[in-house]
């Protein structure tokens, strides 16, 4: 079977949360770098990565790397990858990309030259000068960075962490793939109890119970790659969501508390666990958090309070901070694991965290506030 460079494209502060879940599908990461990490693998591994990985925004063919300061050197190097690889005759080939600190600065024109060299590639090949861009899709991505340009196609079509179960959400949601994270890097595997008392559309918990019961987090959607018929079959996709299937576990014991002060939220939120087909494995609760009850035993809190930009005003969200310092307190083995944009959150929690991880939710810079006890 060919084998493929792969990128995957990452949430900034999550680059080794990926690059460990790469590993543990078997998978040689060749390379980690800010927002990226590349692994080699096959067609199979594109089926396995976009179906299994919690925490990768999508799956990419990286297909070449080169140096380009003007318009006439894009075209060229563009038109050397052989496109004819992977694009027929009657494929469809739309282009998106970026560019930042570089000569060629504008999109538009970077997306107009790359996608004429590719039809010129094409045609020579294919002995026509129209395509119906009508069959299978091949998303072509670009970016830009210091005059070398990099171009993938891309495998998944909407990010990953659409997972297909959030039909309604709350205002200001956070990604999935960012609520795993911090699942992770919890180190809560299950084993002890998980609160949420800001749970909104209910994210953190959703994806808490997808991970405790070892369930897939794309087994409910579809990527781009699956109109490949010539190059993937259908049976190779199929292969890939059967595993997926049994390797859920369906018996997984655990405790998961999810609450918030908005009733409609926990509606919403136990909808999307519905959906999610891991309802029976979360508690919801409408509850101030204030009021939420100390566990018993050690345990772990993860929560996305508000922050002040898109949900409430600074003022409010100081009163909430300090009195979540006061409640959290008396989880006094707790593991609490906090993300907010609110650049003052440790003063007016009372307490500064044993570690700070950088991220961004959605265009917000944040900070995920770990507290180890």
């Amino acid at each position: 079977m060919k084998t493929l460079n792969l990128t995957i494209p990452t949430l900034l502060g999550t680059e080794s949360i990926v690059a460990n879940e790469v590993k543990k599908l078997g998978y040689e990461v060749s390379s980690v770098s800010d927002g990226r990490v590349n692994f080699v693998g096959d067609y199979e591994a594109i089926c396995l990565a976009n179906i299994n990985l919690r925490c990768a925004e999508r799956i990419m063919i990286h297909m070449a790397d080169f140096k380009a300061t003007s318009f006439e050197e894009l075209f060229a190097q563009t038109g050397k990858i052989e496109w004819e690889e992977y694009i027929g005759k009657n494929d469809a080939f739309p282009v998106v990309g970026h560019s930042l600190k570089s000569q060629l600065h504008s999109v538009p024109d970077c997306q107009s030259i790359i996608k004429k060299s590719i039809v010129k590639r094409l045609s020579n090949v294919y002995k026509t000068e129209y395509f119906e861009e009508t069959k299978a899709l091949f998303p072509i991505h670009f970016a830009i960075m210091k005059d070398i340009v990099s171009v993938y196609i891309d495998t998944s079509g909407s990010n990953l962490y659409k997972r297909g179960y959030r039909v309604k959400t709350v205002a200001a949601p956070m990604r999935e793939t960012l609520a795993f994270a911090m699942v992770d890097i919890s180190f809560w595997r299950g084993d002890r109890p998980l609160c949420d008392p800001f749970c909104g559309s209910g994210t953190i918990p959703i994806e808490a119970a997808l991970y405790a019961t070892n369930t897939a987090p794309g087994l409910r959607r579809k990527f781009v790659a699956e109109t490949w018929i010539d190059i993937i079959g259908k049976d190779m996709w199929q292969d890939a969501r059967e595993e997926a299937r049994e390797n859920i576990d369906h018996l997984a014991e655990t405790l998961i508390l999810a609450s918030d002060i908005d009733k409609n939220a926990v509606e919403i939120a136990k909808e999307n666990a519905k959906r999610a087909g891991v309802a029976d494995k979360i508690r919801f609760s409408v509850c101030d958090f204030r009021k939420i009850n100390p566990f018993d035993d050690k345990g772990v809190i993860i929560c996305n309070p508000p922050y002040g930009e898109r949900l409430l005003d600074v003022k409010e969200c100081k009163i909430i901070y300090k009195d979540m310092g006061k409640k959290f307190a008396e989880f006094a083995q707790a593991k609490k694991i906090i993300l907010t944009s609110y650049e003052k959150f440790e003063a007016d929690f009372g307490k500064n965290a044993d570690k700070k991880r950088k991220v961004y939710n959605g265009m917000l810079k944040c900070n995920i506030y770990q507290y180890f006890k």
